[in-house]
Protein backbone atom coordinates (compact mmCIF):
# COMPACT_ATOMS: atom_id res chain seq x y z
CA UNK A 1 0.00 0.00 0.00
CA UNK A 2 1.18 3.52 -0.78
CA UNK A 3 1.81 6.29 1.74
CA UNK A 4 -0.95 8.42 0.22
CA UNK A 5 -4.51 7.38 -0.66
CA UNK A 6 -4.74 6.42 -4.29
CA UNK A 7 -6.58 8.36 -6.97
CA UNK A 8 -7.65 6.84 -10.27
CA UNK A 9 -8.27 8.26 -13.74
CA UNK A 10 -11.97 9.11 -13.66
CA UNK A 11 -12.07 8.70 -17.42
CA UNK A 12 -11.24 4.99 -17.28
CA UNK A 13 -13.80 2.28 -17.98
CA UNK A 14 -15.58 1.51 -14.75
CA UNK A 15 -18.71 0.05 -16.37
CA UNK A 16 -18.21 -3.15 -14.40
CA UNK A 17 -19.60 -1.39 -11.33
CA UNK A 18 -22.76 -0.16 -13.04
CA UNK A 19 -24.81 -3.10 -11.79
CA UNK A 20 -23.48 -3.01 -8.24
CA UNK A 21 -25.90 -3.23 -5.35
CA UNK A 22 -25.76 -0.22 -3.02
CA UNK A 23 -26.89 -0.40 0.59
CA UNK A 24 -28.17 3.06 1.53
CA UNK A 25 -27.79 3.70 5.26
CA UNK A 26 -30.28 6.30 6.45
CA UNK A 27 -30.65 7.34 10.08
CA UNK A 28 -33.71 9.19 11.34
CA UNK A 29 -34.82 11.05 14.43
CA UNK A 30 -37.92 13.25 14.36
CA UNK A 31 -37.23 14.07 10.72
CA UNK A 32 -40.78 14.28 9.41
CA UNK A 33 -40.41 17.87 8.17
CA UNK A 34 -38.05 16.99 5.31
CA UNK A 35 -37.93 13.20 5.12
CA UNK A 36 -40.32 12.79 2.18
CA UNK A 37 -38.16 14.92 -0.09
CA UNK A 38 -35.09 12.88 0.75
CA UNK A 39 -36.87 9.57 0.25
CA UNK A 40 -38.23 10.77 -3.10
CA UNK A 41 -34.72 11.74 -4.20
CA UNK A 42 -33.50 8.25 -3.32
CA UNK A 43 -36.36 6.61 -5.19
CA UNK A 44 -35.51 8.79 -8.20
CA UNK A 45 -31.87 7.70 -8.47
CA UNK A 46 -30.61 6.89 -11.97
CA UNK A 47 -28.81 3.91 -10.40
CA UNK A 48 -31.71 1.72 -9.37
CA UNK A 49 -30.01 -1.27 -7.73
CA UNK A 50 -30.23 -0.31 -4.06
CA UNK A 51 -31.78 -1.26 -0.75
CA UNK A 52 -32.64 1.37 1.85
CA UNK A 53 -31.74 0.45 5.43
CA UNK A 54 -33.20 2.89 7.97
CA UNK A 55 -32.21 3.07 11.63
CA UNK A 56 -34.61 5.20 13.66
CA UNK A 57 -33.33 6.50 16.99
CA UNK A 58 -36.70 6.83 18.75
CA UNK A 59 -38.72 9.31 16.70
CA UNK A 60 -41.93 10.63 18.26
CA UNK A 61 -43.23 12.63 15.27
CA UNK A 62 -44.56 11.29 11.95
CA UNK A 63 -41.20 9.89 10.85
CA UNK A 64 -42.12 6.23 11.34
CA UNK A 65 -45.47 6.67 9.58
CA UNK A 66 -43.71 8.22 6.59
CA UNK A 67 -41.22 5.35 6.48
CA UNK A 68 -44.04 2.82 6.66
CA UNK A 69 -45.75 4.44 3.67
CA UNK A 70 -42.62 4.02 1.56
CA UNK A 71 -42.02 0.50 2.88
CA UNK A 72 -45.51 -0.56 1.82
CA UNK A 73 -45.11 1.10 -1.57
CA UNK A 74 -41.62 -0.21 -2.34
CA UNK A 75 -41.71 -3.53 -0.50
CA UNK A 76 -39.98 -5.10 2.52
CA UNK A 77 -36.92 -6.09 0.50
CA UNK A 78 -36.44 -2.53 -0.73
CA UNK A 79 -36.95 -0.66 2.57
CA UNK A 80 -35.89 -2.17 5.89
CA UNK A 81 -36.32 -0.53 9.28
CA UNK A 82 -34.17 -1.00 12.40
CA UNK A 83 -34.31 0.44 15.91
CA UNK A 84 -31.29 2.61 16.61
CA UNK A 85 -29.03 2.37 19.69
CA UNK A 86 -29.96 5.89 20.91
CA UNK A 87 -26.32 6.78 21.52
CA UNK A 88 -25.97 9.70 19.12
CA UNK A 89 -26.04 10.09 15.35
CA UNK A 90 -22.56 8.63 14.74
CA UNK A 91 -23.26 5.41 16.63
CA UNK A 92 -26.64 5.17 14.92
CA UNK A 93 -24.89 5.11 11.53
CA UNK A 94 -22.25 2.71 12.81
CA UNK A 95 -24.95 0.36 14.10
CA UNK A 96 -25.98 -0.13 10.47
CA UNK A 97 -22.36 -0.56 9.38
CA UNK A 98 -21.93 -3.35 11.96
CA UNK A 99 -25.24 -5.10 11.28
CA UNK A 100 -24.89 -8.42 9.42
CA UNK A 101 -28.39 -7.82 8.04
CA UNK A 102 -27.09 -4.91 5.96
CA UNK A 103 -25.74 -6.28 2.69
CA UNK A 104 -24.39 -4.63 -0.42
CA UNK A 105 -21.45 -4.20 -2.75
CA UNK A 106 -21.18 -0.55 -1.70
CA UNK A 107 -22.52 1.49 1.20
CA UNK A 108 -23.86 5.06 1.07
CA UNK A 109 -24.67 7.19 4.11
CA UNK A 110 -27.82 9.30 3.96
CA UNK A 111 -29.13 12.06 6.22
CA UNK A 112 -32.85 12.52 6.70
CA UNK A 113 -33.14 16.11 5.47
CA UNK A 114 -31.01 16.35 2.31
CA UNK A 115 -32.00 16.06 -1.33
CA UNK A 116 -29.84 13.80 -3.49
CA UNK A 117 -29.12 14.72 -7.08
CA UNK A 118 -30.59 12.10 -9.41
CA UNK A 119 -27.14 10.85 -10.49
CA UNK A 120 -25.56 10.76 -7.01
CA UNK A 121 -25.11 6.99 -6.79
CA UNK A 122 -24.29 6.59 -10.48
CA UNK A 123 -21.60 9.27 -10.38
CA UNK A 124 -20.14 7.92 -7.14
CA UNK A 125 -19.78 4.44 -8.63
CA UNK A 126 -18.15 5.84 -11.76
CA UNK A 127 -15.31 7.22 -9.61
CA UNK A 128 -14.46 3.89 -7.98
CA UNK A 129 -11.54 1.65 -8.96
CA UNK A 130 -12.14 -1.94 -9.99
CA UNK A 131 -9.85 -3.30 -7.24
CA UNK A 132 -12.17 -4.57 -4.52
CA UNK A 133 -9.44 -5.72 -2.14
CA UNK A 134 -8.44 -2.33 -0.73
CA UNK A 135 -10.62 0.10 1.22
CA UNK A 136 -12.06 2.84 -0.98
CA UNK A 137 -14.04 6.00 -0.34
CA UNK A 138 -15.82 8.51 -2.57
CA UNK A 139 -16.93 11.88 -1.22
CA UNK A 140 -17.91 15.26 -2.65
CA UNK A 141 -18.80 18.86 -2.03
CA UNK A 142 -22.39 19.82 -1.27
CA UNK A 143 -24.74 22.53 -2.45
CA UNK A 144 -26.17 24.38 0.53
CA UNK A 145 -29.88 25.18 0.72
CA UNK A 146 -32.13 26.73 3.37
CA UNK A 147 -35.20 25.17 4.99
CA UNK A 148 -37.31 25.89 1.91
CA UNK A 149 -34.72 24.56 -0.50
CA UNK A 150 -33.44 27.97 -1.55
CA UNK A 151 -29.85 28.16 -2.73
CA UNK A 152 -27.33 29.47 -0.17
CA UNK A 153 -23.94 28.52 -1.56
CA UNK A 154 -21.52 25.60 -1.59
CA UNK A 155 -19.39 23.80 0.94
CA UNK A 156 -15.68 24.70 0.81
CA UNK A 157 -13.71 23.53 -2.21
CA UNK A 158 -10.57 21.66 -1.11
CA UNK A 159 -7.70 21.48 -3.58
CA UNK A 160 -4.97 19.62 -1.69
CA UNK A 161 -4.76 15.87 -2.08
CA UNK A 162 -6.62 13.80 0.53
CA UNK A 163 -4.25 11.90 2.82
CA UNK A 164 -3.79 10.56 6.32
CA UNK A 165 -1.66 13.61 7.15
CA UNK A 166 -4.68 15.75 6.41
CA UNK A 167 -7.20 13.40 8.01
CA UNK A 168 -5.43 13.56 11.38
CA UNK A 169 -6.40 17.23 11.72
CA UNK A 170 -9.39 17.70 9.42
CA UNK A 171 -12.45 16.06 7.93
CA UNK A 172 -12.95 17.09 4.31
CA UNK A 173 -16.47 15.90 3.44
CA UNK A 174 -19.79 15.02 4.99
CA UNK A 175 -20.82 11.42 5.34
CA UNK A 176 -23.99 12.26 3.41
CA UNK A 177 -21.79 12.45 0.27
CA UNK A 178 -19.83 9.26 0.92
CA UNK A 179 -19.83 5.89 -0.79
CA UNK A 180 -17.75 3.05 0.71
CA UNK A 181 -16.78 -0.33 -0.59
CA UNK A 182 -16.87 -3.53 1.46
CA UNK A 183 -13.26 -3.26 2.64
CA UNK A 184 -13.88 0.24 4.00
CA UNK A 185 -17.08 -0.96 5.66
CA UNK A 186 -15.08 -3.73 7.35
CA UNK A 187 -12.68 -1.16 8.82
CA UNK A 188 -15.52 0.90 10.27
CA UNK A 189 -17.19 -2.23 11.65
CA UNK A 190 -14.12 -2.80 13.84
CA UNK A 191 -15.04 0.24 15.94
CA UNK A 192 -16.91 -1.12 18.98
CA UNK A 193 -20.21 0.19 20.30
CA UNK A 194 -18.60 1.63 23.44
CA UNK A 195 -16.07 3.73 21.50
CA UNK A 196 -16.43 7.50 21.54
CA UNK A 197 -16.80 8.66 17.94
CA UNK A 198 -16.50 12.33 17.01
CA UNK A 199 -18.18 11.86 13.64
CA UNK A 200 -18.47 8.88 11.34
CA UNK A 201 -17.43 10.88 8.26
CA UNK A 202 -14.15 11.98 9.86
CA UNK A 203 -13.62 8.41 11.05
CA UNK A 204 -14.12 7.09 7.50
CA UNK A 205 -11.53 9.50 6.17
CA UNK A 206 -9.06 8.58 8.91
CA UNK A 207 -9.38 4.83 8.53
CA UNK A 208 -9.38 4.62 4.73
CA UNK A 209 -6.49 7.06 4.32
CA UNK A 210 -4.57 5.54 7.22
CA UNK A 211 -4.75 2.09 5.68
CA UNK A 212 -3.48 3.38 2.35
CA UNK A 213 -6.83 3.05 0.61
CA UNK A 214 -8.28 4.86 -2.38
CA UNK A 215 -10.01 8.21 -1.85
CA UNK A 216 -11.74 10.32 -4.46
CA UNK A 217 -12.83 13.84 -3.49
CA UNK A 218 -15.26 15.17 -6.09
CA UNK A 219 -15.30 18.98 -6.45
CA UNK A 220 -18.80 18.76 -7.96
CA UNK A 221 -21.69 18.55 -5.43
CA UNK A 222 -23.89 15.46 -5.34
CA UNK A 223 -26.70 16.72 -3.11
CA UNK A 224 -28.49 19.65 -1.54
CA UNK A 225 -27.39 19.92 2.08
CA UNK A 226 -30.19 21.57 4.00
CA UNK A 227 -29.19 24.15 6.62
CA UNK A 228 -31.70 24.57 9.43
CA UNK A 229 -32.00 24.82 13.20
CA UNK A 230 -32.17 21.06 13.68
CA UNK A 231 -28.85 20.31 11.98
CA UNK A 232 -26.46 18.48 14.28
CA UNK A 233 -23.53 19.46 12.10
CA UNK A 234 -23.56 22.49 9.82
CA UNK A 235 -21.69 23.34 6.65
CA UNK A 236 -18.62 24.91 8.32
CA UNK A 237 -18.39 27.22 5.32
CA UNK A 238 -19.07 30.70 6.66
CA UNK A 239 -17.20 33.31 8.70
CA UNK A 240 -19.38 32.58 11.74
CA UNK A 241 -18.56 28.88 11.47
CA UNK A 242 -14.87 29.74 11.52
CA UNK A 243 -15.30 31.80 14.67
CA UNK A 244 -17.13 28.90 16.30
CA UNK A 245 -14.25 26.56 15.43
CA UNK A 246 -11.73 28.98 16.92
CA UNK A 247 -13.75 29.21 20.12
CA UNK A 248 -13.93 25.41 20.33
CA UNK A 249 -10.20 25.22 19.80
CA UNK A 250 -9.50 27.53 22.75
CA UNK A 251 -11.98 25.55 24.85
CA UNK A 252 -10.05 22.35 24.17
CA UNK A 253 -12.72 20.76 21.97
CA UNK A 254 -10.33 20.17 19.06
CA UNK A 255 -7.85 18.49 21.38
CA UNK A 256 -10.58 16.24 22.77
CA UNK A 257 -11.71 15.32 19.27
CA UNK A 258 -8.13 14.34 18.43
CA UNK A 259 -7.94 12.20 21.56
CA UNK A 260 -11.10 10.34 20.60
CA UNK A 261 -9.96 9.86 17.01
CA UNK A 262 -6.62 8.46 18.16
CA UNK A 263 -8.38 5.98 20.43
CA UNK A 264 -10.57 4.88 17.54
CA UNK A 265 -7.52 4.38 15.32
CA UNK A 266 -6.15 1.91 17.88
CA UNK A 267 -8.84 -0.59 16.84
CA UNK A 268 -7.32 -0.74 13.35
CA UNK A 269 -3.72 -0.04 14.31
CA UNK A 270 -2.24 -3.20 12.80
CA UNK A 271 -3.87 -2.39 9.45
CA UNK A 272 -2.41 1.10 9.17
CA UNK A 273 0.11 1.53 6.37
CA UNK A 274 3.68 1.52 7.71
CA UNK A 275 4.48 5.12 6.79
CA UNK A 276 1.23 6.29 8.33
CA UNK A 277 2.04 4.52 11.58
CA UNK A 278 5.17 6.67 11.73
CA UNK A 279 3.15 9.81 11.04
CA UNK A 280 0.69 8.83 13.75
CA UNK A 281 3.49 8.24 16.28
CA UNK A 282 4.99 11.68 15.59
CA UNK A 283 1.58 13.33 15.93
CA UNK A 284 0.77 11.55 19.19
CA UNK A 285 4.16 12.47 20.68
CA UNK A 286 3.79 16.10 19.59
CA UNK A 287 0.51 16.47 21.49
CA UNK A 288 2.27 16.21 24.87
CA UNK A 289 5.69 17.63 23.98
CA UNK A 290 7.10 21.02 24.97
CA UNK A 291 6.33 23.88 22.57
CA UNK A 292 9.58 23.87 20.53
CA UNK A 293 9.59 20.08 20.22
CA UNK A 294 5.83 20.05 19.53
CA UNK A 295 6.23 22.31 16.50
CA UNK A 296 9.25 20.34 15.32
CA UNK A 297 7.43 17.00 15.54
CA UNK A 298 4.34 18.34 13.77
CA UNK A 299 6.52 19.58 10.93
CA UNK A 300 8.20 16.18 10.71
CA UNK A 301 4.81 14.47 10.72
CA UNK A 302 3.72 16.69 7.82
CA UNK A 303 0.14 17.17 9.01
CA UNK A 304 -1.76 19.85 7.13
CA UNK A 305 -5.16 21.41 6.64
CA UNK A 306 -6.74 22.28 3.32
CA UNK A 307 -6.91 26.08 3.51
CA UNK A 308 -4.72 28.98 4.61
CA UNK A 309 -7.16 29.82 7.39
CA UNK A 310 -7.15 26.20 8.52
CA UNK A 311 -3.35 26.13 8.51
CA UNK A 312 -3.30 29.27 10.67
CA UNK A 313 -5.73 27.60 13.08
CA UNK A 314 -3.60 24.47 13.25
CA UNK A 315 -0.46 26.47 14.05
CA UNK A 316 -2.34 28.45 16.68
CA UNK A 317 -3.75 25.28 18.23
CA UNK A 318 -0.27 23.75 18.34
CA UNK A 319 1.20 26.89 19.92
CA UNK A 320 -1.31 26.99 22.78
CA UNK A 321 -1.28 23.23 23.34
CA UNK A 322 -4.73 22.49 21.94
CA UNK A 323 -3.95 19.67 19.53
Amino acid sequence: MSALPKECDTGSDLSGLAGSHVAILLTTYNGASFLKQQLDSIVGQSHGNWTLYISDDGSSDETLNIIETYRVSLGNERVRLFHGPRRGFAQNFLSLIRSPSVRGDFFAFSDQDDIWFADKLERSLERFPQNEGEPALYCSRTRLVDERGGFIGYSPLFRKAPSFKNALVQSIAGANTMLLNGAARALLARIPEHAQVVSHDWLCYLLVSGCGGYIHYDPEPTLDYRQHGGNLIGSNSGFYDRLVRIRKMFAGTFREWNRQNLLALDYCGEQLEKHNRSVLSLFETARTASLPRRLYLLKRAGVYRQTSFGTFGLILAATIGRI
